[in-house]
C-alpha cells in the first residue's frame, strides 16, 4: 500500500509526489529500463513507450503494477525530450503518482537510447 505524501500548504504536482509512504512488506528494485527491442523507432514518445512497456513486463513478473511503485528514477539525454516523455509517462502513471527523480545526462549506454527509467515498487 503506498500513500502519498506532500508538503503542507503546497498544492501537489500532477506529475508525481513529494514523497510516498509504503506500508507494504515486498519490494522490488527495478534496474533501468531502456527502450530495448525498440531500437529503430524513432523519437521520444516512441522510446518512452516502450520503455514502460519493458517497466510493464518487470512489475507483472512480480506480480505488481505500476500503482505498486513509489519511485521511479528518469535519465533522459536530451532536455529538448522532457515534454515528449512527460506526455507518455502522464498518461501511464498511477494516480497517486510517485515520487520521481529526473536527470539531464550527456549519455546513456548507447546512443540510441535515448531515456532510461528506474524503479522502486513496494505492495
Amino acid at each position: 500500500m503506498l500513500e502519498a505524501v506532500n508538503r503542507p500548504g503546497v498544492p501537489p504536482m500532477p506529475t508525481y509526489s513529494q514523497g510516498m509512504v509504503a506500508t507494504g512488506a515486498r519490494t522490488l528494485y527495478v534496474s533501468g529500463q531502456v527502450a530495448v527491442g525498440a531500437a529503430r523507432a524513432d523519437g521520444i514518445a516512441a522510446k518512452a513507450e516502450a520503455v514502460f512497456e519493458n517497466l510493464r513486463l518487470v512489475l507483472s513478473a512480480a506480480a505488481m503494477t505500476m500503482t505498486d511503485v513509489a519511485k521511479l528514477t528518469v535519465y533522459l539525454t536530451d532536455e529538448t525530450d522532457l515534454s515528449g516523455f512527460m506526455a507518455v509517462y502522464s498518461a501511464r502513471s498511477p494516480s497517486p503518482p510517485p515520487a520521481v527523480t529526473l536527470v539531464i545526462v550527456k549519455a546513456l549506454t548507447a546512443p540510441q537510447y535515448l531515456v532510461e527509467v528506474e524503479a522502486i515498487a513496494v505492495r
